[in-house]
């Protein structure tokens, strides 16, 4: 088991499946006590346990993030308390993807997606951000997406919330940066847990991409024990493209 994350605590939103559980297990691997957090009592357990077996510190706390400050409020101190009184590292990565075009999306289905996607990270962070920030030290990575700077056809929706996500980065970023807190995010490209033998339609939106393949959750959450730890000491407001090469070259169609 390595060690980089040895004696810290973190909250990993949304980390019952994919990214968020990869980020989860991949901070205890790293020494970390994790609260993992989703609205699934039973897929959370199944998380923890999994830690556990592995040697890993772990918990649940269940919380359905959905928008209002008072949910955010109660996550901070559940998750808290059940890490001995404080939160060195708060991962940002609960979130909802409606699909639909734009004249297909009701105000219904608008207001949620940013209540989940926006205002649940916004008054979280607002809840353990200060704590950090008076104890001289801490770590947020928000989850960013790619296609909130290179357009797709569906989506808009989505895409706008990530895009406000990556914002509220750089701003948290210069807000708590002088207090010891860094802030920081992760852009992910197409990223699925792989099905041998399976083949996702969306693997044709990486193909012709330096990586040429879809991303693993893997490989998200290894960028973010890196952002989480003091390797990246000096890191502040980034948005780190973990996406294959898809938003940064030319994509040839093959």
């Amino acid at each position: 088991m390595s060690t980089r994350l040895e004696g810290k605590t973190a909250l990993v939103t949304g980390a019952t499946s994919n990214i968020g559980r990869a980020i989860a297990e991949a901070f205890a691997a790293e020494g970390a006590h994790v609260v993992v957090s989703g609205r699934s009592a039973e897929r959370g357990r199944e998380v923890v346990e999994g830690i556990r077996a592995r040697g890993g510190r772990a918990d649940f706390v269940a919380a359905d993030l959905d928008g209002s400050a008072a949910a955010s409020q109660a996550l901070a101190r559940e998750a808290t308390a059940a890490l001995g009184g404080r939160i060195d590292v708060l991962v940002n990565n609960a979130g909802i993807y409606p699909a639909d075009v734009t004249a297909a999306t009701d105000e219904k289905t608008f207001d949620r997606v940013y209540a989940v996607n926006v205002k649940a990270p916004f008054f979280l962070t607002a809840a353990v951000a200060p704590a950090m920030a008076e104890a001289g030290s801490g770590a947020i990575v928000n989850l960013g997406s790619w296609i909130a700077r290179l357009g797709i056809p569906v989506g808009a929706l989505y895409s706008s919330t990530k895009g406000a996500m990556e914002t509220l980065t750089r701003a948290w970023a210069a807000e708590f940066g002088p207090q010891g807190v860094r802030v920081n995010a992760i852009s992910p490209g197409v990223v699925l847990a792989p099905v041998p033998g399976e083949e996702h339609p969306a693997e044709a939106m990486m193909k012709g991409t330096p990586a040429g393949r879809m991303g693993d959750p893997q490989d998200i959450a290894a960028a973010a024990v890196y952002l989480a730890g003091d390797d990246a000491r000096f890191v502040h407001g980034i948005v780190l493209d973990v996406d294959g090469g898809r938003t940064t070259a030319a994509v040839i169609a093959g």
